[in-house]
């Protein structure tokens, strides 16, 4: 099987179940923002150390993974017929309550926010909080979305999740090398 199908050479792309939308659409949009944030949490693996962070690699590796069912959540509206619905291993509450509770175990090891910090430290740790960005701006456009189309909520729910995860995990990336939070500076 070849890697190019030339089925897309006009602009569209086919969701699972076969109909053909444009590649601008928003759902399309959205599925690019959801790859482009696996992309990045790639990046943020290959700064780690594999042998001390192999733990928050395999938890990475698990949200990479969590990032193509989104896509293939997305790729497959609550619309198509049920054999299809059927196929698709979608996002569920059970995957965010993993999130919330990897984000209460790193928070109950961080010095408590009382004012806005910093993007930055490690190149882990930065990429980390543009990963974060990312998120943010995929739940955008999935909100945009699910504003024309029903969304499976919980994926939402997932996504917001996700960014607060992202930025706990920068942050844990930090301290786990003795690197603080940098502060914002206030206007004098």
């Amino acid at each position: 099987m070849k890697i190019y199908t030339k089925t897309g050479d006009r602009g569209e792309t086919a969701l699972f179940g076969g109909n053909r939308i444009a590649k601008n659409s928003l759902r399309i949009t959205a599925i690019g923002h959801v790859d482009e944030l696996n992309s990045t949490l790639g990046i943020v693996i290959s700064e780690l150390n594999q042998e001390t962070s192999s733990d928050l690699i395999k938890l990475l590796l698990r949200v990479q993974s969590d990032l193509l069912r989104v896509g293939a959540d997305l790729a497959t509206p609550l619309s198509a017929i049920k054999m299809y619905q059927e196929q698709v291993n979608r996002i569920d509450k059970d995957d965010v309550v993993k999130l919330e509770k990897e984000i209460d175990i790193w928070d109950k090891s961080l010095p408590k926010l009382t004012q806005f910090i910093l993007p930055g430290g490690t190149e882990a740790a930065s990429h980390t909080h543009q990963a974060r960005s990312v998120c943010r701006r995929a739940e955008r456009k999935i909100v945009e979305l699910s504003l024309q189309e029903e969304v499976n909520s919980d994926l939402l729910k997932f996504v917001n999740r996700l960014s607060d995860w992202l930025f706990v995990l920068g942050r844990f990336i930090n301290q786990s090398e003795n690197i603080g939070d940098t502060f914002a500076v206030e206007k004098n």
